[in-house]
């Protein structure tokens, strides 16, 4: 069984930065795709940052040059940087692994204020 945790939402100001973190237990994860979504009320979940199986690292167009995904496969923890934050970034943050089937994490809000 896997299980993801993930930590450092908040409340944060306009032009503030965030660190999101997501551990993973239960499994190996150094050939899993490995990434973050969002959400927020009403809408569909949207990719944010996928490491995929093969380290290709893609990023939504609203977030490149902003946020930088990255993993500790030691750790087993995947990490979104986030900065000029923006309130349109405002949204539950959804850790996600795919190990066969998808795995996804409780979410972590973000909160950015103008």
């Amino acid at each position: 069984q896997v299980r993801l945790v993930e930590s450092g939402g908040g409340l944060v100001q306009a032009g503030g930065s965030l660190r999101l973190s997501c551990a993973a237990s239960g499994s190996t994860f150094s050939s899993a795709a490995m990434g973050w979504f969002r959400q927020t009320p009403g809408k569909q979940r949207d990719l944010v940052a996928l490491i995929t199986r093969g380290g290709n690292i893609n990023y939504a167009d609203s977030v490149k040059g902003r946020f930088t995904i990255s993993r500790d496969s030691a750790k087993k923890t995947v990490y979104l940087q986030m900065s000029s934050l923006t309130p349109e970034d405002t949204a539950v943050y959804y850790c996600y692994v795919h190990l066969g089937t998808d795995y996804w994490g409780q979410g972590t809000q973000v909160t950015v204020s103008s």
